[in-house]
């Protein structure tokens, strides 16, 4: 069992027709047939939702996404096409929203790995491989692989659990040409990123991507960039001069909520059926500093009103 603690009731804009409420975006369509994205201050954490929200967080998500598709605009179109604030939205939904196309959104999970750690950590401990990729011996946790590689997984509904999967399932459910699309785009933006987030002491460990097809001109489709891209929830950042593999690495981004999670100071049992408890609030002000802390060192901007 897993899912929401307590679901939220969506919020009612004129003009816009609730769709669909997500582990931390809402997702409105508006009356052009065009998609409104709302990312909230929601945390998800072993496919809950948490009670307790991180304020500033869909600003963060949503401000830090639109940097970073700036960055990769030469490599894949994205689906933003508007910040600007539906009319009769509220005013907490400033910097938060944005207006995008419609996509056919393709089921997978694009995942790109330059390090070894989570998920990908647990099946090359078992098999020397991750998803279905063979592996040198002798990694360990925070380990830099040879070389990035895509380990897709599919996309799971509220509530249930990404399972990665091998490169020659995606190309049966997609087909090979889309598959390879995928992965050749996929390590592309994420090879951008590395270097980007290099050169600002930070190490871009593996983060994931979602894509969909739109109308292109010549009559066929073009891949589009969607949803959130290279965000504290979607990505591992690490610092890159506290680097050091056969340990868990500090990081930027949610795995502290993770590791609090699992820690014996929470009182909760993951593999249980009741769901996970409350943050602490020095919990909420830390994750709060790191998303912040993220978003500073790769824009180079400073956060407005950092210390509210």
């Amino acid at each position: 069992m897993s899912g929401f603690v307590e679901k939220p009731e969506p919020v009612q804009v004129p003009g816009l027709t609730h769709l669909h409420t997500g582990k931390v975006r809402d997702l409105y369509r508006n009356e052009a047939g065009d998609l409104v994205m709302v990312a909230s201050d929601r945390m998800s954490a072993y496919d809950w939702v948490l009670p307790t929200e991180i304020p500033d967080k869909g600003r963060v998500l949503t401000q830090l996404s639109l940097w970073w598709f700036d960055q990769l605009a030469d490599l894949v179109p994205n689906h933003v096409l508007s910040t600007e604030l539906p009319a009769g939205a509220p005013a907490d939904w400033a910097g938060r929203t944005l207006i995008c196309r419609s996509l056919r959104m393709v089921q997978v999970e694009c995942v790109a790995r330059g390090y070894l750690t989570g998920s990908g950590l647990t099946e090359y401990d078992a098999t020397r491989t991750v998803c279905g990729l063979g592996l040198p011996e002798g990694l360990v946790d925070g380990s830099e692989l040879p070389g990035p590689i895509f380990t897709p997984a599919t996309k799971a509904a509220v509530g249930d659990h990404d399972e990665n999967v091998p490169y020659e399932e995606v190309a049966r459910e997609v087909g090979p040409e889309t598959a390879a699309l995928l992965r050749r785009t996929t390590l592309d933006v994420y090879g951008r990123a590395r270097d980007i987030a290099r050169e600002r002491g930070i190490i871009l460990a593996d983060t994931k991507f979602e894509f969909g097809f739109a109308p292109a001109a010549d009559g066929g489709e073009e891949l589009i960039l969607a949803d959130e891209v290279l965000t504290p929830d979607s990505s591992r950042f690490w610092p890159a001069e506290s680097w050091e593999p056969g340990r868990a690495q500090p990081s930027y981004d949610k795995q502290f909520v993770r590791d609090w999670l699992t820690s014996p100071a929470s009182g909760w049992d993951r593999h249980s059926e009741q769901p996970p408890p409350p943050l602490p609030q020095d919990i909420v002000d830390a994750t709060r500093a790191k998303y912040l802390d993220a978003y500073e060192l790769l824009t180079g901007m400073n956060w407005p009103a950092r210390g509210v």
